[in-house]
């Protein structure tokens, strides 16, 4: 199997003043091209930040991190964020929408950066909101969509830039049950058309959707299982 990320003991330590705060203390973990992983642990145990280095938000304090063969660990700024814009795609709890735009123009904006011409982005942002069955609220702003229905926007733009992951942090937080296994029953789909997606949750149940659950506690990795019976999402939708 291709292994896409590659931590070797990372670190990352913040400061008050000259105390030391370390949040993870010497990680290790692999993940392979097409992998479904959960990332999960109580308030406290450096999901969080483990969730922000492989996103690229943040570099470690220590340690190595290759990400699709390149070692991004003292990354510049400026190189992080094309990082993450041609190989990560975000998923967040609060969907992060602009609430000027329409689902179509959200779907569309990271293209803007990549210099893609209005008339490709458009089309190629119409395929992804038709991959969330979204595409007849294309002229839809959030105000006019339900939360399940924006976080469907939300994950279309994760998709635009087709990136090697996709990493979504509680992306069911704010929705009821039906609404979350939508939501899961859309993610288990991008992982089956060939994503890596990595799962960011304090939720059991929706843990169980991954194939495999990695669990931090107290800024080390506690445990890291394969799922025996990952959740059938079909069938609870």
């Amino acid at each position: 199997m291709q292994k896409i990320i590659h931590l070797e003991n990372i670190s990352k330590s913040y400061y008050l003043g000259k105390q030391e705060l370390q949040v993870l203390k010497g990680i290790n973990l692999d993940i392979f091209k097409n992998e479904y992983v959960a990332l999960m642990g109580p308030s406290g145990s450096g999901k969080s930040t483990l969730m922000n280095i492989l996103g690229c938000l943040d570099t470690p304090t220590g340690g190595k991190y290759i990400l699709n063969g390149k070692d991004v660990s003292r990354m510049p700024d400026n190189d992080l964020a094309e990082v993450r814009n041609k190989e990560i795609g975000f998923v967040f709890q609060q969907f992060n929408l602009l609430p000027r735009l329409t689902a179509l123009e959200n779907v569309a904006l990271p293209l803007i950066y990549s210099g893609i011409a209005k008339t490709e982005r458009i089309e190629r942002a119409m395929e992804v909101l038709d991959k969330v069955k979204l595409d007849d609220r294309s002229k839809h702003k959030p105000n006019e969509l339900s939360g399940g229905q924006c976080q469907r926007v939300a994950i279309a733009r994760a998709l635009i830039n087709n990136p090697s992951i996709i990493l979504a942090d509680e992306p069911t937080g704010n929705l009821d049950s039906k609404t979350s296994h939508e939501i899961m029953d859309i993610l288990g789909k991008i992982h089956i058309d060939g994503n890596t997606v990595i799962l960011v949750t304090h939720e059991e149940d929706i843990s169980g959707f991954a194939h495999r659950v990695v669990r931090l506690r107290d800024g080390i990795i506690e445990s890291d299982k394969l799922n025996a019976h990952p959740s059938i999402i079909a069938q609870l939708v």
